[in-house]
């Protein structure tokens, strides 16, 4: 009886791998036989030893340790809370943790909640942060400046009104100019 290529290839993926079954116990499970289940086994590993491996069965070089972002640091925040020994320990290695560094997590969440810093700022943090207080000074500089001289302005607004108010303006001024004018002829 002829068997398609695909039905081989489940009994040969069911041979190996971390899970694997004997041929003779899936020969009794499935109703092939035994030779010839090996005989896909050995065909199938003689094919796998001459393709080269490609791109994506390379193991990729490690980058580095993960870059956890705050939502999953707090997920698992959440679920060590409880955990102890084995089970925390289960959880650790799941998430490829060390028990130091979830301790870390739990001292900056603690920090962070109670308003107390747990580590300093890194330095292109504290430089960024030095600018921009220096950018804040300059401005509260600049206002008190600009308010001083609104507040001039509207001094002299103010006395502008009131000599106006009391009969004061360019025109008296031009005026009297022309009688001291006159005067100082005669």
């Amino acid at each position: 009886m002829p068997y398609t290529d695909a039905f081989k290839a489940q009994m040969v993926k069911r041979m190996m791998g971390p899970s694997a079954v004997n041929a003779s116990t899936l020969a009794r499970q499935v109703g092939v036989s035994q030779p010839t289940l090996s005989q896909w086994l050995r065909a199938a590993n003689r094919v796998a030893a001459m393709t080269p491996p490609s791109e994506e069965k390379k193991p990729a070089p490690p980058a580095g340790p993960k870059k956890w972002t705050p939502e999953e640091k707090v997920r698992v925040l959440a679920a060590a809370q409880e955990l102890k020994g084995e089970e925390l320990g289960a959880l650790l290695r799941g998430e490829g943790l060390h028990e130091a560094q979830l301790r870390e997590w739990q001292q900056a969440a603690a920090g962070a909640l109670s308003g107390t810093a747990i580590e300093p700022l890194p330095a292109k943090e504290r430089k960024r942060l030095a600018a921009a207080e220096k950018r804040v000074k300059e401005l509260e500089r600049e206002l008190h400046r600009k308010e001083k001289a609104l507040a001039e302005t509207a001094a002299l607004l103010v006395l502008e009104k009131k000599l106006q108010a009391m009969g004061w303006d360019e025109r008296h001024l031009a005026d009297e100019d022309d009688v001291a004018d006159e005067k100082s002829e005669k």
